[in-house]
């Protein structure tokens, strides 16, 4: 598995080794003790799956506030996606910032997000299944969240129309916010 770094502190892309031949292919998307020798020491306690018929769904950008903060392992098993994150980490020097990669079932490639980030994507594709581990149990009480096009976050969304959950739609602004993390 190769790792790399980005701009953002603790946020790494990971791109497993995809074995491929006519019959398919295998890959490898967790190994604990991979994650450890590279130095990502997470315990992952829940794997979730959320399918999108219809490409334009757009979920997130969702976090939870401690001691039910998250840090989330995610990929695509099919289909498509634009993958967003926001640091949230006051301190942090990308605080406020928000990081996008196009993550796809053919690439295979993950984004390893720390605790203190939103997260949010837009499905580029019919049929996507996006999967993904976290380091802490979901609890209902500690979920928030901050609207996908808030202006001041300046994502460039490859897609205008957009279908969103009432729960998206209501979402507050970052300015907004109660920052409730540190660097």
């Amino acid at each position: 598995m190769k790792v790399y770094s980005t701009e953002f502190p603790g946020l790494f892309i990971l791109e497993p080794q995809i074995f491929q031949d006519k019959r398919g292919f295998f890959v490898e998307t967790y190994n604990a003790k991979v994650f450890v020798k590279l130095g990502l020491n997470y315990t992952f306690v829940q794997d979730n799956h959320a399918f999108s018929k219809i490409k334009g769904v757009l979920r997130g950008l969702h976090y939870q506030i401690p001691p039910m903060a998250q840090a989330k392992l995610v990929r695509v098993a099919r289909g498509r996606v634009f993958d967003v994150v926001l640091d949230l980490r006051k301190g942090s020097p990308t605080f406020g910032k928000t990081f996008s990669i196009e993550l796809s079932a053919e690439e295979g490639k993950q984004l390893l997000i720390p605790r203190g980030f939103a997260h949010g994507y837009l499905v580029l594709e019919d049929n996507t299944d996006f999967i993904y581990k976290v380091d802490n149990f979901y609890s209902k009480e500690h979920e928030r969240g901050v609207y996908y096009d808030d202006p001041q976050l300046n994502i460039n969304w490859p897609m205008k129309d957009v279908i969103l959950s009432e729960k998206d739609k209501k979402q507050p602004f970052f300015n907004d916010l109660e920052i409730v993390f540190d660097f």
